[in-house]
């Protein structure tokens, strides 16, 4: 199968679609898939602009909204995971993924899917120490702060990609692996990008999150971008495992390829790192590769979720934090402990998991239209504010199939918030979208319906918390021993935090990250947008603290 990779997208769909387009009639072959690794910039309008945590000067709609509108409609099934330059509000929508346009899916936070038999697994955002382990507590409208912490990773999605098993043919980041730099042209990167030398000096380019996935997951391929440069490298993998059963971590973070012949060892497992520029001319942005696929019939694509990530989400719901505190998740280190930290799915588990999905994993073509897309007479609006935070009926259906909450949901909740249920706007004009959207757009009928009447809504618009199913409140207690690891990133001065601060490779990161620093400054201070009414109780006696207080006043 003919797979093209794709850098940082910065919302240039229609310019990469003609690129492939070119190669194609020049070489003479189809393009099956493109996969595009962050900053896709999936903005339907204005509104979905002002959520963007960019600089004024980079606010431009872009080429997206056609796809979304229905001007235009991808050719190629595209599949993408988030970066740093998103509209976030709408990204939000689709925690668990989704389609965001007819032929174009969201991984989502991080996300598994099938192509053909091929395994693809994704994690959007940037990884930063400081927010990596509180909960997923953002919804719009943002705040300066929580404009830029909700595209940050966070421990949980992590924690659910460590627990797949099986070959991950395909995984992507934004992201790259920290120390991945060992494993390929460092001199030449160090030439290209100067101010990436003291960082990869230091061991601290690169996510530490990314790094672990890559060890234990070991995937064939892993591409990533964020770093707008081309960089290649091939990671072996010590298949000699200690007495734990995960990974020898023995070797030095700054091993480097020379030091073993790739290749040498038949069995030896490699990854081959890809990281890929960003969509602009002359720039190295687009890769095209062939994938063997014993199920692939030519012009045949089919997308299908993964039956052991689905069953992952389903067992670890319980675990889903909407907090801005930090929490931890459980684990080994906490021997007194009999909470289950274990969720690689057995056989049984999966099978109950096939069984809600009525053994069809076929992922539905089920996009619509669920807000206003841009049109020029908008461009003359003189104010634009932010959209507020509304329900997917993708994410409802999906989270009703499975049994598991939507984090914006219990987010909004939490804050006192009533739930706005996304309408349908109209159908999509790909034909293979129609037959789902049009019995849609009958159920999601109301648009802003509060969470306090839930009795009378129907089982999609039932508030999370009063599902049958949902786990969303008993959230595990914070366990007070936890290991090294752990320990590390909870440190404030953990140099981890600014790994990626100064590494951005273009103006656009290093004129954000001055106003990032200061908004974050004070993980402790996050406030939400709107709080939830806090109600009043009359004190005792308060004519007379009432006089006391006028008499104050006057002194």
């Amino acid at each position: 199968m003919k797979v093209a990779v794709e850098g940082c997208a910065h919302g240039e769909l229609e310019k990469i679609y003609e690129t492939i387009q070119c190669l194609e009639n020049e070489e003479g072959y189809k393009v099956d898939l493109l996969l595009c690794c962050g900053d896709f910039q999936a903005t339907r309008n204005l509104d979905d602009l002002q959520t963007m945590a960019v600089p004024p000067k980079y606010l431009d709609m872009c080429s997206f909204y056609k796809y979304y509108s229905g001007e235009l409609v991808a050719p190629i099934l595209t599949i993408f995971i988030g970066g740093n330059h998103e509209a976030s509000n709408h990204l939000q929508e689709l925690p668990y993924g989704g389609w965001v346009a007819p032929n174009i899916y969201y991984l989502g936070y991080a996300g598994v899917v099938k192509v053909n038999g091929i395994r693809i697994a994704g994690l959007s955002g940037i990884y930063k120490g400081h927010d990596y382990l509180r909960g997923r507590f953002e919804f719009a409208p943002y705040t300066d702060t929580t404009r830029t912490s909700v595209y940050h990773v966070r421990q949980l999605e992590v924690f659910r990609l460590k627990q797949l098993s099986g070959t991950i043919d395909i995984f992507m980041s934004h992201d790259w692996p920290r120390g991945i730099y060992n494993y390929g042209n460092k001199s030449q990167l160090a030439r290209f990008k100067p101010h990436f030398r003291d960082e990869m000096d230091k061991g601290q380019l690169g996510s530490r999150p990314c790094e672990d996935l890559l060890k234990l997951l070991k995937p064939n391929y892993w591409f990533a971008a964020h770093l707008h440069c081309k960089f290649a490298a091939v990671v072996p993998h010590d298949e000699v495992e200690d007495s734990s059963g995960e990974a020898d971590e023995s070797s030095n973070e700054n091993h480097s390829s020379k030091d073993k012949p790739v290749g040498e060892d038949k069995d030896e497992r490699i990854t081959k790192f890809l990281a890929l520029d960003k969509c602009l001319p002359k720039r190295r942005f687009l890769q095209l590769l062939d994938i063997e696929t014993p199920e692939f019939t030519e012009g045949e694509v089919r997308l299908e979720y993964d039956l052991e990530w689905l069953t992952i989400l389903h067992l670890t719901n319980h675990l889903t934090n909407v907090k801005s505190s930090k929490y931890y998740l459980p684990g080994p280190q906490n021997a007194a402990s009999t909470e289950r930290y274990n969720f690689v799915p057995n056989r049984d588990e999966m099978e109950n998991v096939r069984n809600k999905f009525a053994a069809d994993l076929l992922i539905p073509k089920n996009f619509s239209r669920t807000v206003e897309p841009y049109n020029a007479s908008e461009a003359n609006r003189e104010h634009v504010s932010q959209p507020k935070a509304q329900i997917n009926p993708q994410s409802q259906n999906f989270c009703d199939a499975l049994g598991i909450d939507d984090p914006v949901s219990l987010a909004l909740i939490i804050g006192g918030h009533e739930l706005s249920y996304s309408s349908a706007m109209n159908e999509s004009t790909d034909t293979e979208f129609n037959d789902s959207t049009a019995s849609m757009q009958t159920e999601q009928s109301s648009l802003n319906i509060s969470s306090s009447t839930g009795d009378a809504l129907s089982p999609r618009q039932i508030s999370p918390f009063k599902r049958k199913s949902s786990l969303g409140l008993n959230l595990p207690k914070p366990i007070v021993e936890i290991d090294s690891a752990i320990g590390e990133i909870c440190e404030e001065k953990n140099p981890d935090e600014l790994q990626l601060g100064n590494s951005s490779a273009d103006e656009t990161d290093n004129e954000a990250k001055v106003a990032e620093d200061v908004n974050e400054e004070d993980s402790g201070a996050i406030a939400l947008n709107a709080k939830p009414p806090i109600k009043k109780f009359k004190r005792r006696n308060q004519s007379v603290y009432m006089n006391e207080d006028k008499e104050d006043e006057s002194g």
